[in-house]
């Protein structure tokens, strides 16, 4: 008989099969195809004293420990499996944080002093801070540079429990630099095990050259970046930051019929800042709509009919000391499917840690534990087209899993800013 492996603080690299066992709970988020709506995101598929088969990268079984150590495969092969005792311990699918601005050159000093001081978002950015002075930075850094603080806000992500990162570009705000900056997310998705899915967001905001001629730059975004990078392969998506004081909804219709002809799915920050009709983006069946801060009343019942996630983003709000926060629970009890990531950058929300973004959703937007982790893990994965592989241990679906040191799945985002993850595994390799 395999005598179980203990989790230590170390990294565990094994080819083998892995199965985890005696867990206290163990959350698979089985539930219905599609995104989870209403009295849905509250059913996150407790198993206790549970085991979890994973081999080849996938999914094989997902019950009791009885049940695993029963199964005549099991028994067949015990010592060729690398088996995890997860005694005391809480397994949860792996979190996919869908919405990041995960390259960029350093951290805006300038602008969280300005804000401590009392400027505004929009003050700071007339002033020339803000993503604009990202740019500088972005686009004298070598493609290697980035890949390496990516690589190393990655490692951050997933040590807490992360295992599906979405990467935007949008601090290079040229066609060089946006294409060096999903270069450099292509370097560090070969050197991560978890998976990243690029997107393109060359339409931040306008870049100063372009200031006296935005519709010029509007053209260069939808004509030259898209046409490249999609011949390139480098990116999944395109994104518009749609508001006030970065692009129109006519200029983001522009964009998204580029995006759409090149074979590329689209998402866009809205209503961050102000609210802005949703309805005439939503022909392009956006993957994902993100901030959703000031969503109006007339946009909510559309929403709820379609496939579209919300992502919302308390950890901005936080940040920036707004002292308010999305309406998730407007948005939930209306059947809008809701996902939650940490929009990591570095002016804004300058956090790699999901369990402390699914605390600010139980704590300031009123969301349920159970909600919280739904919309973190299953939501966040249709937030990426990805729910039929990631976001929930059902057999078949990718092995991304996170084990916490904890008695009860309710300690996750209960403890603030404390990281209780002791163990990820991401496409089948156990990382720590």
């Amino acid at each position: 008989m395999a005598k179980a492996i203990p989790l230590r603080k170390k990294s565990i690299h094994s080819s083998k099969p892995i199965l985890l066992v005696n867990i206290v709970q163990l959350l698979t988020l089985r539930g219905p195809n599609g995104p989870r709506r209403g009295h849905e995101l509250n059913d996150v598929g407790v198993v206790g004293d549970g085991a979890l088969l994973c081999a080849g990268g996938k999914v094989v079984s997902a019950g009791t420990t009885r049940d695993a150590l029963r199964d005549p495969w099991v028994r067949k092969n015990r010592k060729k499996i690398a088996e995890i005792d997860c005694s005391g311990k809480v397994v949860v699918p792996g979190f996919v944080d869908s919405h990041t601005h995960l390259v960029f050159a350093g951290p805006r000093l300038v602008d969280f002093e300005k804000r401590i001081a009392g400027a505004t978002y929009e003050e700071i950015a007339e002033a020339g801070g803000g993503i604009r002075s990202s740019v500088a930075g972005v686009r004298q850094a070598s493609a290697r540079e980035l890949a390496a603080r990516a690589l190393a806000a990655l490692n951050e992500m997933s040590a807490q429990g992360t295992t599906t990162v979405e990467a935007k570009s949008g601090y290079g705000l040229s066609a060089d630099a946006e294409i060096k900056t999903l270069e450099a997310v292509r370097e560090a998705a070969l050197q991560w095990p978890g998976t990243l899915v690029p997107t393109l967001l060359g339409a931040h905001v306008v870049p100063q050259e372009f200031k006296a001629k935005p519709d010029k730059y509007v053209r260069e975004v939808a004509e030259k970046m898209i046409p490249l990078v999609a011949k390139r392969k480098l990116a999944e998506f395109v994104d518009v930051f749609c508001d006030r004081g970065a692009f129109s909804v006519e200029d983001s219709e522009r964009i998204f019929e580029a995006a759409r002809k090149h074979g590329l799915g689209v998402r866009a920050h809205m209503c961050q800042l102000t609210q802005t009709e949703v309805w005439p983006l939503l022909r392009f069946k956006l993957a994902s709509l993100d901030h959703m801060d000031c969503v109006g009343d007339e946009d909510i019942p559309q929403l709820a009919k379609r496939e579209t996630l919300v992502t919302l983003l308390p950890g901005a709000n936080h940040f920036l000391g707004l002292g308010q926060y999305p309406d998730a629970r407007r948005l939930i009890d209306a059947g809008v499917p809701v996902a939650l990531a940490t929009d990591y950058n570095p002016g804004t929300s300058p956090t790699t840690s999901m369990p402390f973004v699914m605390s600010l959703a139980c704590t300031q937007m009123r969301m349920t534990p159970a909600e919280a982790i739904a919309a973190a893990t299953i939501n966040g994965a249709h937030a990426l087209r990805r729910g039929d592989r990631k976001g929930s241990l059902e057999p078949g679906k990718d092995a991304d899993l996170a084990i916490f040191d904890v008695g009860d799945y309710r300690e996750i985002p209960y403890w603030v800013a404390a990281n209780r993850c002791v163990g990820t595994v991401m496409n089948g390799v156990l990382c720590r």
